[in-house]
């Protein structure tokens, strides 16, 4: 029986879930959506019901570990989810209590972009680094740290949360209090804000105004150039602060790349002389959006291997 861990990742739309080898194959996943209507019981019921589908198809004696990730600040010690903006029915919950009582089952919770970071350090884009910053770029703007080969989660896990640098001063108000953040600049729900203040239509999907960009709309268009330059605000700080050698943008939007990277560059470059004067790489996460699945996957042998 190979050995194996499951990782389950939690979206504002999506859950996802697969068990994966100790060498990083993918042996089989499930997917659905994400029933936020039906609070924190619904949501519980489904990422158990689809660990336990998956631990069903590939048998009990191989399995090494579960790990999920979710949005939101993470208490690590006690496996309580905090400031989840984007899945409310997830705030002060005690996510990992619940699952090991419905799995019967020890169960390791992690911030999505920490194990999308951990994801992309494993089997992705920073195998050949032991130090990178991952951004990724969703219904909001997660980041996660890997610092010589381990997550960097700060004093309470809260390291890392690179989407609320404000990028922006009295910008748009942001779910964590702030005004200005780079979620509310730089996601799929920003560039679905700004269409609809520019015109461009009430209910369209980041990707609609991916496409209206790529015909030539012009005011599409400037929403991934601004897109783009608080991206490079928001990097310029970054790369200043931590002096890493990689840094990777991931999920969703990121198949808007060529639109926004451009501008980003751009406004790194002004803004950092570190970028400029070293051979610090901005790039695509390499596992696209199956980083957090990785990830998550991982967290069991992460912590027998530290």
């Amino acid at each position: 029986m190979p050995e194996y861990a499951i990782g389950l990742d939690l979206g504002g739309t999506n859950l996802r879930a697969a068990a994966i080898s100790r060498d990083g194959k993918m042996l089989d996943h499930v997917a659905g959506s994400s029933r936020l209507s039906g609070g924190s019981d619904a949501l519980v019921n489904d990422m158990a019901a689809a660990i336990e589908t998956l631990r069903d198809r590939q048998g009990r004696d191989g399995l090494s570990g579960i790990g999920v990730a979710v949005p939101g600040f993470i208490l690590l010690q006690e496996g309580i989810v905090k400031n989840s903006n984007n899945i409310p029915g997830l705030e002060d919950y005690p996510l990992r209590d619940n699952l090991e009582q419905r799995l019967g089952a020890k169960v390791i919770i992690e911030n999505d972009a920490n194990a999308a970071a951990l994801g992309e350090k494993w089997m992705g884009a920073g195998r050949d680094v032991d130090d990178l910053i991952l951004l990724t770029l969703g219904t909001g703007v997660g980041g996660g740290i890997i610092c010589q080969g381990k997550l960097l989660h700060g004093t309470l896990g809260m390291a890392g949360e690179f989407g609320h640098i404000t990028v922006v001063p009295n910008g748009n108000p942001c779910g964590c209090g702030n005004h200005g953040c780079l979620e509310k600049h730089a996601s799929a729900t920003a560039i679905t804000a700004m269409a609809k203040l520019m015109g461009l239509g009430d209910n369209v999907t980041s990707e609609e105004v991916y496409n209206m960009a790529m015909k030539g709309n012009p005011r599409a268009h400037e929403i991934f150039v601004s897109m783009g330059r608080y991206l490079g605000i928001a990097l310029a700080t970054i790369i200043n602060a931590f002096n890493f050698p990689l840094y990777l943008l991931g999920g969703g939007v990121l198949g808007a790349w060529n639109l926004f990277a451009p501008p980003m560059i751009d406004e790194i470059k002004q803004r950092s002389f570190t970028f400029r004067a070293t051979n610090t790489r901005v790039e695509k996460a390499g596992l696209g959006s199956q980083s957090g699945l990785y990830g998550a996957a991982f967290l069991p042998w992460n912590k027998t291997d530290n």
